[in-house]
């Protein structure tokens, strides 16, 4: 017997994702032409991490557009999981950017030059107020679309390490360092490291259809085995579709009895798991008592 329950996270606007993409690339030609002239790397790297928000931006725009389209014969669960690619696709991008700043980072510190400071802080004054503001416009979704809250981090890092290059410059206008801001840049590195690590291992956990985060198996193997009438449970499964989505599949053994005794089980598994575990996409098997009980995780041969 099956039961199948949905429940749809409302998406960020096509128009919101739409002005954050254009924002954003306007001020990266102007970054890049400024850290041209002010002769920072830091302020350059900025504008790489920039050019990476307006790409993480664009691909979540796209995966915030199709994920509205419907399922079909062919993709049966629709295109949710686009927003977890999308997702991949963004983290993976941060950890390219990072680790080619950190090679120009420490080339800048074996031969440093003398960047100009008031440049920089003008520059990337403008970058955090321009990185918050589209922030504060996606921080509403980004705690349950993994899709979002990638974009999300790119421009929350962004903003602090455009707040780096400030204090850079201040420094280089105040002190005339020459290491300032090569040391800024190689913290922004890090810091681009630190923020798409997690995005990126969740990405790839949910393309593995692993267990979803804070998700406890055992909890749920007990909720299900403390529903009235359930004697026994295998097979059991849970994992994400895409943002918003978890679905679970289960078999439960009961007593001999009839089918609407059965049905009535099967509804109070399905309840139980979307009401305690937020679990919106359950297939719940009933089995009589008697039948072959496989394992609790199956192995596949």
């Amino acid at each position: 017997m099956h039961d199948h329950g949905h429940s749809h996270s409302h998406a960020v606007t096509g128009n919101k994702m739409a002005w954050s993409v254009a924002l954003t690339i306007g001020f990266v030609v102007a970054e890049a032409v400024a850290a041209y002239f002010a002769h920072s790397l830091a302020l350059l790297s900025d504008a790489g991490h920039n050019l990476a928000d307006a790409a993480a931006l664009g691909v979540s725009w796209y995966a915030v557009w199709i994920a509205r389209k419907p399922s079909h014969s062919q993709m049966t669960y629709g295109y949710h999981r686009v927003g977890i690619l999308a997702a991949l696709v963004n983290a993976t991008s941060l950890v390219v950017i990072a680790i080619f700043i950190l090679i120009e980072g420490i080339q800048h510190l074996i031969h440093p030059n003398i960047a100009n400071g008031w440049l920089m802080m003008i520059v990337a004054g403008i970058a955090v107020a321009m990185n918050l503001t589209i922030g504060s416009l996606l921080h509403a979704y980004a705690g349950h679309d993994l899709n979002v809250r990638s974009a999300y981090i790119h421009m929350i890092g962004d903003a602090l390490s455009a707040g780096g290059v400030v204090v850079a410059g201040i420094v280089v206008a105040v002190t005339h360092s020459r290491i300032a801001d090569p040391i800024v840049s190689l913290l922004i590195a890090a810091l681009i490291l630190y923020s798409s690590w997690g995005i990126l291992t969740e990405s790839v956990t949910v393309l593995l259809e692993g267990t979803p985060s804070g998700l406890d198996m055992k909890e749920v193997e007990r909720s299900i085995s403390n529903v009235e009438g359930v004697l026994g449970v295998h097979d059991l499964h849970v994992w994400t579709v895409g943002p918003g989505i978890i679905a679970a599949s289960v078999h439960v053994m009961v007593a001999e009895q009839s089918i609407r005794q059965g049905q009535q089980i099967l509804r109070m598994v399905v309840a139980e798991l979307r009401t305690r575990h937020r679990i919106n996409h359950a297939t719940v098997q009933v089995e009589v008592e008697g039948h072959e009980v496989d394992e609790m995780y199956c192995t596949l041969h």
